[in-house]
Order: structure tokens, then C-alpha cells, then sequence
């Protein structure tokens, strides 16, 4: 490993979510204090892999990396980890059922960054989201704790809402990378190259575009809420306070009318604060 992985993977796993300034951080903040621990050790994991990819490390570097995250899940399933957050995992391992092959498909899904950039259509996309998004959410639920079977499609229609929100909300950053989400077929049944969108054209047409793809963001959104038992519902307010904050951004990215190019568009801290209380309370009292 590089030394800078080295360095992550010593850190805390509490001091690793803070750092991040996610998201995620607004929803691990009403949990009780063993499975706030372990959801923060789970996503110390997932941004580490993460970072692997994102980072400034040449592909075969990242690649070589990742293998040794792949070895090191396995160690933390049979074996004995060599790295403190690998220790740490174990120890949650002990008492939350994560199956070992949702690690292992969120690296498949790292892998898919460093290897593949363009996706074909929305068959191959949904693939991807399944391994970067949905496992996630799959890791947690295990964490929150669950009755009901449809809880884990619950768990993969969310992290799909939520990637799709991120590939339209980062399109910009992403194309910097040369990273193209959008599926190649839509962007050509919508008239918008991708030359378009490297160069950061707003036009109708990629307005249009825009308006498919929140549609389909929102389909999965729906897709949750329905799958979502409502014996499993006070357990998932985490997750739940996630959905509404992403949810958010969507709403915010269709009243700016797709214009992703001039702007980063996210929520305040008050705005997350304010969307976590409703939420919590809603969950609680549902």
C-alpha cells in the first residue's frame, strides 16, 4: 500500500466520516452510539476504496491497491487483518451479518472507475450503481437491523436514487475526469454529444436529457419508499434521512433547471440539519 493509504487506514473510523464533510455524516448522527461506530467503520471502508480510485494514484497503482483491499476483507472474514481499519471491521463483523461479497462487489465497482469510463446504456449503468451504491446500502441495513425481506430492496432501490442523483449532480467534475455516466444512447437519442457535454454546453437539448434522467431518479426514489416496510421504517431513519437529502438535491437541480455547469449544487448545514430532525421525527413516529 501507499503510504498515504497507510495513513487512512490508521485514522478512526468517527474521524474519517467527519473529515469527509458527507452527507452521510448529517445521517449517522441520531444512532445510538454502538451502531453510529460501526456505520462509521463500514463507510471509513467504502471512502478508503473510494479514495483509492479518485485519488492521484496511476491505475495499476490504484489496481494493486485494491487487491490488497480485496485480501484484507477476506482476512477480516477468515483470517487476521493486517491494517487498523481492517481490525476494526472485524470487530463489527462479530455482531452485524454483512455478507462478505457486498465488500468485495463495492471494490468490484472501484474497479469498474479505474477500467471503465463510458457505459452503453442504462442496463450496464444500473449495473454499476448495484456495486458502488446498492451494496452500501445493503452493509447498513444489516447495521440498523431489519424484519422484513423487502428491506433489501429498499437498500439497492435507494442507493440507486442516490447515485443517479450524484452522476447528475457531478456531471462537470466527472467529464474533468473523463468520466461519462450519462448512457452513450440516450445521449444520442436526446441530440447532446458528449463533445457537448466535456465542454459544458447548456442547451435544451441537454436540459431534456436532464429532465429523463431526474425522472429516472426519481422512479427509484419511488421504487423505495414502496419497498420500505413499515415495520423495518423506525429502524432506517438513517437511511432514510439520506433519501430525504439527496431527494433535496434533486429538487434543487430541477429548480436551477439542470444548470449542474455554473454551480455545485448542494445544501447548507442548516438545511441538512433541518432535513435530519423532520426526518428522524417522522421515522420515530411512524
Amino acid at each position: 500500500m501507499s503510504n498515504t493509504t497507510i495513513e487512512r487506514a490508521a485514522q478512526s473510523a468517527e474521524l474519517i466520516t467527519r473529515q469527509s464533510n458527507t452527507n452521510f455524516y448529517y445521517s449517522f448522527l441520531f444512532l445510538p452510539k454502538p451502531k453510529r461506530q460501526a456505520i462509521e467503520t463500514v463507510y471509513a471502508f467504502c471512502r478508503l476504496v473510494d479514495d483509492i480510485v479518485d485519488g492521484d494514484l496511476k491505475v495499476d497503482n490504484a489496481q494493486t491497491e485494491l487487491a490488497f483491499w480485496r485480501v484484507e476483507i477476506q482476512k477480516c472474514f477468515t483470517g487476521t487483518p493486517n491494517t487498523t481499519l481492517g481490525k476494526s471491521l472485524q470487530q463489527v463483523l462479530k455482531y452485524c451479518s454483512i455478507k462478505e461479497e457486498y465488500f468485495q462487489d463495492l471494490i468490484t465497482g472501484m474497479e469498474m472507475d479505474l477500467n471503465k469510463c463510458r457505459y452503453r446504456n442504462f442496463a450496464e449503468l444500473e449495473r454499476y450503481c448495484y456495486h458502488v451504491a446498492s451494496v452500501i446500502g445493503l452493509m447498513c441495513i444489516e447495521i440498523f437491523g431489519y424484519q422484513d425481506p423487502s428491506t433489501k430492496e429498499y437498500a439497492i432501490n435507494l442507493g440507486k436514487a442516490l447515485q443517479l442523483v450524484n452522476i447528475i449532480r457531478d456531471l462537470k467534475e466527472d467529464a474533468q475526469r473523463d468520466r461519462v455516466y450519462l448512457p452513450q444512447d440516450e445521449l444520442k437519442d436526446f441530440g447532446y454529444s458528449e463533445t457537448n457535454l466535456l465542454s459544458n454546453i447548456y442547451s435544451n437539448e441537454f436540459i431534456a436529457l436532464m429532465e429523463y434522467q431526474s425522472k429516472r431518479a426519481e422512479s427509484f426514489f419511488e421504487k423505495a419508499r414502496t419497498t420500505l416496510s413499515l415495520i423495518d421504517k423506525k429502524n432506517m431513519f438513517a437511511a432514510e434521512i439520506m433519501g430525504q437529502i439527496y431527494h433535496r438535491i434533486l429538487e434543487k437541480i430541477i429548480s436551477a433547471r439542470y444548470n449542474v455547469f455554473d454551480q455545485r449544487i448542494r445544501l447548507n448545514t442548516w438545511e441538512k440539519a433541518t432535513v435530519s430532525i423532520s426526518t428522524w421525527t417522522k421515522c420515530r413516529w411512524s
